[in-house]
């Protein structure tokens, strides 16, 4: 089985990410919606729903009127496929590649097979001589293996501090970290790449060693795997909850699709 994690840029629009998750159907594990970043993180399994997602975005969603601190490039903006147990990172490469030729958006191909990232895709994406949808962009596709989006706001501290940690705590190949004005306060936001190496504990830790923290703030789900390496004494600091992994997503799921991971 796949997973899908699936960026869209709306996270204002209540009727739109209704929509977005009402298209997933059954197939949808969690939906994160942030208004700041005006960003919605659904999190699917298998193929199809991406693509009914996708329909639904390139209807509801004019990037020309978008305004959010995250940034991006589509109205679906990244649709990473994730090989699950049972998959391979063959199948989400296929599925990956299948989703680009589907896509009524033109897309941009990451992956390890591809020696090609989602910050090198935004780098460059100008020099690629791909023409943007009118009202969609372009859509970063991608096969990457199970990674854990995460944000530590600060407390009273400056966006020149929170762009500092970024910096501080970024590591090629194992977190990505921007420093974000959100609102009235500033976060790290983070992609942990390797979060068996380097999780959500380590990152914490490390900011807080540096600055005032007032919250951290799980995006979407993480692996168990990633979650025991935690004390669980320290889950709640840390937006860390059971039911909050793939895992416990997809027992719950079993009963009602009669569909096994």
């Amino acid at each position: 089985m796949l997973a899908c994690v699936i960026n869209a840029s709306d996270g204002r629009n209540r009727d739109v990410i209704d929509a977005l998750a009402a298209a997933a159907g059954e197939d949808l594990l969690d939906v994160h919606a942030d208004a700041w970043h005006n960003r919605s993180v659904l999190t699917v399994v298998g193929e199809e729903a991406p693509r009914r997602i996708t329909d639904v975005a390139v209807e509801r969603i004019d990037l020309r009127r978008h305004r959010g601190v995250h940034p991006r490039l589509g109205a679906v903006d990244v649709v990473p496929f994730v090989p699950l147990e049972g998959s391979t990172m063959a199948d989400a490469v296929r599925a990956r590649d299948e989703y680009a030729a589907w896509s009524p958006v033109p897309c941009l191909r990451y992956g390890e097979d591809l020696d090609i990232g989602l910050p090198d895709l935004r780098r460059t994406f100008r020099s690629s001589g791909v023409v943007p949808h009118p009202t969609a962009g372009i859509t970063v596709v991608g096969a990457r293996r199970p990674l854990v989006a995460y944000n530590v706001w600060l407390d009273g501290e400056s966006l020149r501090t929170a762009r500092g940690l970024a910096a501080a705590v970024r590591s090629p190949g194992t977190v990505r970290a921007l420093g974000l004005a959100v609102g009235t306060g500033v976060q790290v936001s983070m992609n942990l790449i390797t979060p068996m190496a380097c999780g959500p504990a380590e990152v914490y830790d490390a900011i807080a060693s540096r600055a005032r923290v007032a919250r951290a703030e799980l995006v979407g789900l993480l692996p168990r795997a990633v979650l025991e390496r935690v004390p669980s004494s320290r889950w709640r600091e840390l937006d860390l909850f059971e039911d909050r992994t793939i895992e416990a997503r997809l027992a719950a799921r079993r009963p009602n699709t009669g569909t096994r991971p």
